[in-house]
């Protein structure tokens, strides 16, 4: 890895997204158990969780002009140190408004975090790279997201659950560090529009058109993580009898199909084409969610979920790389934001009408419209097959070899 990338800056990133994705493992793991013990009702701990998730919407757009005001290096440390206090101060509040608004905050200080770090990722990272690149960014998080349930869990039995919710404010709070101590400042220029007159910086819209195969990937991605994360288990547990203890290693399944094929996905995007390789992993992860609804044996179910990550969870970092690659480096930020705010619309969207689909068509018609999803993007991926430019290179190559012959 060291070999191939040359700029430390990305493997500082690593690190911080590390201790940030340990931060959210230990958070996330106790979350409901601490709410549930304040007496708080199943549907208040889905509605906290959508503030969360507005938070992100709303402070996505604006983030490339954050960016671009104090730097990446600058939103980046003063994100961590919010998502740091935000995390620090849960376990204190009590009443529902506050914890409201310390899950919007919460949401906001994330986003702030992810756009910083793609945008210094891209910047710094090779045409050829970027996939490389971001693969490994999303292997970092989701390491911290094995490690941090893992914490929290001897947290909450040596100590007690608001304590796991103090030691993820500090291990936050050293990511925070890290950055402001070791990361180099943004590159000269790197936010600056080339042209004097202005006429380089593209309208947002124009902008999210030319993005807009990577916006629906990302879009996908959050609807299916949120809706799985929250349903598939009741699912397994009310249509095929598996044990409710049974489902908690779906995620783990999940989460490790992603880190042994997403660097794989990552590099063979940047040789033949990103767009040509989310295409397919959307059509292999979509056939494992119809398997769902034909497969009883439970290791058959952690074998799709395996391959489930491996598809459709390695779409995110390609993606990412895709909306890199067709957006010029002054832009990058600008672009980030907009990718950040239909990630985050569809983690919005998708677990309140996954819902309304299963509790009033089933199990099965939930896992339908899931898989409709993705193939919905597979289409929309062929007919816009030229907004990746390996595509265009292809294209022109058979032109000229035709005109030879």
């Amino acid at each position: 890895m060291l070999r191939r990338i040359r700029d430390r800056n990305i493997v500082l990133v690593y690190l911080a997204v590390f201790l940030l994705g340990t931060a959210y493992g230990m958070s996330i793991a106790v979350i409901s158990l601490h709410l549930d013990a304040r007496g708080f009702t199943k549907p208040d701990i889905a509605q906290l969780a959508a503030f969360f998730a507005s938070g992100i919407v709303l402070a996505s757009l604006p983030m490339g002009a954050v960016l671009r005001r104090f730097s990446a290096k600058g939103t980046l440390t003063v994100s961590l140190l919010g998502y740091a206090v935000m995390v620090g101060l849960f376990p204190l509040l009590r009443t529902y408004s506050a914890i409201a608004v310390a899950r919007l905050l919460d949401g906001a200080f994330s986003v702030g975090v992810w756009v910083s770090c793609e945008t210094i990722l891209l910047q710094r990272s090779g045409p050829d790279d970027k996939a490389y690149v971001t693969s490994l960014y999303a292997m970092a998080v989701a390491v911290g997201y094995v490690v941090g349930p893992l914490a929290s869990r001897g947290i909450a039995q040596a100590l007690s659950i608001p304590a796991a919710f103090f030691v993820a404010a500090v291990v936050a709070l050293g990511s925070a560090v890290l950055v402001f101590a070791r990361l180099d400042r943004d590159p000269p220029g790197a936010h600056e529009d080339p042209h004097p007159s202005g006429g380089g910086r593209e309208p947002i819209l124009r902008l999210a058109g030319r993005i807009k195969t990577s916006c629906l990937a990302t879009f996908a991605y959050g609807y299916f993580q949120a809706s799985v994360v929250l349903f598939l288990p009741l699912f397994l547990v009310e249509s095929k009898g598996i044990a409710r203890e049974e489902t908690i290693l779906i995620p783990a399944f999940f989460a490790a199909g992603m880190l042994l094929f997403s660097n794989a996905a990552g590099r063979l995007g940047d040789r033949v084409g990103h767009l040509l390789v989310m295409r397919w992993l959307a059509v292999v992860g979509l056939l494992m969610i119809l398997g769902f609804v034909f497969l009883d044996s439970f290791h058959l179910m952690e074998g799709a979920v395996f391959v489930a990550g491996a598809t459709l969870a390695s779409i995110s970092p390609v993606s990412l790389a895709l909306q890199g690659v067709v957006t010029p480096k002054h832009d990058v930020s600008r672009s980030n934001a907009v990718y950040n705010a239909f990630y985050a619309t569809g983690m919005l969207v998708g677990p309140p009408v996954s819902g309304a689909v299963f509790g009033r068509f089933g199990g099965p018609a939930m896992l339908y419209h899931l898989a409709a999803l993705w193939a919905v993007f597979v289409v929309f991926a062929v007919v816009f097959a030229e907004d990746d430019p390996h595509a265009r290179v292809k294209r022109e190559f058979g032109r000229a070899s035709s005109a030879l012959s």
